[in-house]
């Protein structure tokens, strides 16, 4: 559905690549994940991608559409919330904002309200919907504005940081939201985010961006496994630590970090806790987390 290749874009005379020779390819019904620090070239590739910037090469297709040759039909596929933006009017009551942006991209109004109906009600706006946008929360309006980018029923959704700032209840109500949309309508979500964890939750898979090109693209299962320590394990054990291991003991419950120098190792450690009385409750090897995976690969040594 998302399909970049070779994308570049340089900024002045200096000729500062923001983003050099970038390509990605979306499957539909994914939540895809692109992330990167501040300054990597992540904003300038998704203006691009939707049709604010001209890159300098490369190409940018959405359902096969070229935006930079079929800018209309392209855009026609793509709905957006993107962070820092205004993307509805708060003079305006929820209910007018998805009827006026229903009706700006070409449906009909009795298909507009009766999406509107169906986008307001699924998240929890129904009961509001006749009250200004300019009064909601910011978590409500973060819905209004998902509904907005929504109303079109696009294939592509892109959603810049959308449960930043969110208290806890919309926070769970956008990310079920994006689930369902994905693995239920088909909807191609691309995320951006710097909040991993909300990340590693939802992205099938996962791109990371740094100085301008990607320094990562796979599924998020495979990224993660790929940094899998293998000489650490965790450790739980009821009862008290037993000696000689560094340990927390927390509701009758003792958490060992243990590293071995050979996989192998491991059954000697059980050994030990055995001998010494232990019980054990659960052997595993130490996950890293997205969080984990982003530092080291934002922060690796570039080649001079």
């Amino acid at each position: 559905m998302i399909e970049i290749e070779a994308l570049t874009k340089v900024y002045g005379t200096a000729r500062v690549r923001a983003v050099d020779e970038v390509s990605l390819r979306v499957g539909a019904g994914s939540v895809f994940g692109f992330l990167g620090p501040n300054g990597a070239g992540k904003t300038t590739t998704i203006k691009m991608l939707a049709g604010l910037l001209i890159p300098t090469s490369g190409r940018v297709r959405l359902a096969g559409f070229d935006v930079a040759r079929q800018r209309s039909a392209a855009m026609a596929q793509l709905g957006a919330v993107l962070e820092g933006s205004r993307n509805v009017y708060w003079s305006l009551s929820a209910w007018q904002n998805l009827m006026y942006f229903g009706r700006l991209k070409g449906l009909r109004k009795a298909r507009v309200a009766e999406r509107a109906e169906d986008l307001l009600t699924d998240l929890g706006l129904w009961k509001r919907r006749n009250d200004k946008v300019g009064g909601f929360s910011r978590g409500m309006q973060q819905k209004v504005a998902i509904a907005v980018a929504l109303i079109s029923e696009p294939p592509i959704v892109l959603l810049d940081e959308p449960t930043l700032g969110l208290d806890v209840e919309a926070t769970r109500t956008v990310k079920q939201w994006i689930t369902e949309q994905a693995r239920e309508l088909g909807t191609t979500v691309l995320l951006t985010t710097h909040q991993l964890d909300v990340a590693q939750e939802l992205c099938d898979r996962v791109a990371v961006m740094r100085q301008g090109r990607l320094v990562a693209d796979l599924p998020t299962r495979e990224l993660l496994a790929g940094f899998r320590e293998r000489d650490r394990y965790e450790i739980r054990v009821e009862g008290a630590a037993p000696p000689g291991f560094d340990a927390v003991t927390r509701e009758g419950v003792t958490t060992m970090s243990v590293r071995v120098g050979d996989p192998r190792e491991v059954y000697d450690v059980v050994e030990r806790l055995r001998a010494q009385g232990a019980v054990l409750e659960s052997l595993t090897q130490v996950q890293p987390d997205l969080e984990d995976v982003f530092l080291t690969l934002v922060n690796e040594p570039t080649d001079a």
